[in-house]
């Protein structure tokens, strides 16, 4: 018989990597993702674009970055992630400063583009598959302190507000260029592939066998994953696929168009701002929370739960003009918290549900699937408003997806992954 002690090292290396890729998504999120809601107004009124021109610019941004995860999650699995990091950092600089040279809407384009191309090396496949391959009891709660990285972006959206009042918005994007080559470069270096490449197992755990009597007995823990394929044809992954589509289409939109939608219905840019900030910041409690609730309670109840929240919020989001302003409150809770709890949800599920040794190759396509959201949500919010005048009922409409995602999550057959022992 063999016995198995396990103990946690004091400072787990997983736990750097987790604050490294907390930094990265920090600074990408903000000056990347979050902050372009900021150059929305200054590129429409410099060059007279349609705000669904500008908007496909974001979708074509998404929709590189979701064509290349499969890709990114193959190469991950048989790389590891670093240097796909830093090339992704390299990359993104130049795209941001080829953006600020703009003079036509095929340069913008295409510069977006080079940023997309740049972006996926620091994507959630990435950066996920990282965080996962160095945990497994403690999965939830290690993404959700890494994506936290992505809700504290919030902080740095008033940043960029400010750069484009001062600088004038073709400047500020040349100094979040440089930021990206500064702070991103070195952080990329911290971070590895697997554990038992260093010696140890996920979660920091060291494994001594027992032989009892004295025996010449030895004994190796592996964990069994499933394979691409098969994960690709079971009702597990589409379920999972389904929701996250629902969950991307409808908080792109929200993200990208929240400054342009208030400014739409009579609030401040000053005040719409503050809403963009409070968005992810607030998407903190719910990538915390959920993240540790996700290690003791089954997922798919709290991925369920993080729809109704969304769902709900976005109501709030539809009636904002018919009911004042206060309804923002309970939209940023509702939303940002919902919003935060789903994005620790996808990594988690995915672990749990397909094991680690070809995560990055499942959770690529993953990514892949969700993209599509991302293509069709903000282009189709900025099509409304280009339309119709106004964005009201859009709103509506991307709250009955969060139904469709929450039955989507509940109906999800769990897939039994083993731990088999060699001896």
């Amino acid at each position: 018989m063999i016995g198995l002690t396990c103990k946690l090292s004091k400072v787990f290396y997983g736990w750097w990597i987790v604050g490294a890729c907390f930094l990265i998504s920090l600074y990408l999120g903000g000056a990347v993702v979050l902050g372009f809601t900021a150059f929305f107004e200054p590129i429409a009124n410099e060059f007279g674009w349609s705000y669904a021109q500008i908007s496909l610019a974001a979708s074509l941004r998404g929709a590189e970055v979701g064509l290349l995860a499969p890709l990114l999650g193959l190469l991950i699995d048989r790389w590891g992630p670093r240097w796909l990091m830093f090339g992704g950092v390299i990359l993104l600089g130049l795209g941001l400063i080829f953006l600020s040279r703009t003079t036509s809407l095929g340069m913008f384009y295409g510069a977006f583009a080079l940023v997309a191309v740049g972006t996926s090396g620091l994507s959630p496949t990435v950066v996920m598959t990282a965080v996962a391959n160095w945990f497994r009891r403690r999965v939830s709660l290690a993404t959700g302190i890494m994506a936290s990285g992505w809700g504290f972006a919030g902080l740095m959206v008033p940043a960029v507000v400010s750069l484009v009042n001062i600088f004038e918005w073709r400047m500020a994007v040349v100094i979040l260029g440089l930021g990206v080559w500064v702070i991103a470069l070195p952080l990329s270096i911290f971070v590895r592939h697997k554990p038992e490449q260093y010696g140890l197992l996920p979660d920091g755990e060291i494994i001594k066998p027992v032989v009892p009597d004295g025996g010449p007995l030895s004994a190796q823990i592996t964990e069994e994953g499933i394979g691409a394929k098969q994960s690709l044809r079971s009702s597990t992954f589409w379920h999972i696929a389904m929701a996250l589509l629902c969950h991307s289409l409808v908080v792109s939109a929200v993200i990208t168009h929240v400054m342009p939608y208030l400014s739409s219905v009579g609030i401040s840019r000053a005040t719409s701002s503050l809403v963009a900030t409070a968005i992810p910041l607030l998407s903190v409690g719910g990538r915390l929370g959920f993240g540790w609730l996700g290690d003791k309670v089954d997922k798919r109840w709290i991925s369920a739960i993080a729809f109704a929240m969304m769902g709900l919020g976005s109501l709030c989001f539809e009636y904002v003009s018919a009911v004042g302003v206060w309804i923002l409150v309970p939209f940023l809770v509702l939303f940002g918290v919902g919003f935060g709890g789903n994005h620790v949800m996808r990594a988690a599920m995915s672990r749990e549900y397909f094991g680690r040794s070809n995560f990055g190759t499942i959770f690529g396509f993953l990514m892949g699937v969700m993209t599509l959201g991302q293509v069709i949500g903000t282009p189709l919010a900025g099509w409304v408003f280009d339309n119709w005048g106004s964005y009201q009922g859009i709103w509506l409409a991307f709250a009955g997806l969060s139904i469709a995602a929450i039955v989507s999550v509940l109906t999800i057959r769990p897939v039994r992954i083993a731990a088999k022992t060699t001896n």
